[in-house]
């Protein structure tokens, strides 16, 4: 008989819990949701995304940027812990989510802010989403091939 291994979570990993007083915002892209908390409290400032860091779970660049938009409008970089939780959609869509999320929370925080995000599109919901497949098509608008004979 084989031996079964489990793989345990290391130890330096521990979960990170928040308490206090936050603001919340709830931000849509596409099928991607995210709730967000801003906590104007705590020790270590930063983003959290389904408790992983913000540049651990968005590896690239121009995902990270997008989330932190609101906060560079608003000059907010590192003054708040944010705690997200995102689901649904995909990488692009869960980033938009998120800063929609955020720019939310902000207004929520600070009535002052709204016009700046405004301003800067944070705070309008992309309405576009993927087109349904109609019946008799190849795709939502693709025909299949006429052919006269």
């Amino acid at each position: 008989m084989s031996k079964v291994s489990f793989k345990e979570k290391p130890q330096d990993q521990e979960k990170i819990t928040f308490s206090g007083k936050y603001f919340y915002g709830t931000g849509r892209r596409k099928n991607a949701v995210a709730r967000v908390r801003i906590y104007t409290e705590g020790k270590k400032k930063g983003i959290l995304i389904n408790e992983k860091e913000h540049k651990q779970y968005f590896p690239t660049l121009e995902l990270s940027r997008i989330i932190e938009d609101p906060l560079r409008v608003t000059g907010n970089k590192s003054k708040f812990t944010i705690s997200i939780k995102v689901c649904g959609g995909g990488q692009k869509g869960q980033a938009e989510a998120c800063r929609h999320g955020i720019a939310r929370a902000l207004i929520v925080l600070d009535e002052n802010y709204k016009s700046q995000l405004r301003d800067s599109g944070f705070l309008t919901r992309d309405p576009r989403v993927k087109e349904r497949k109609k019946p008799g098509l190849k795709k939502a608008r693709r025909a299949p091939q006429w052919q006269k004979r």
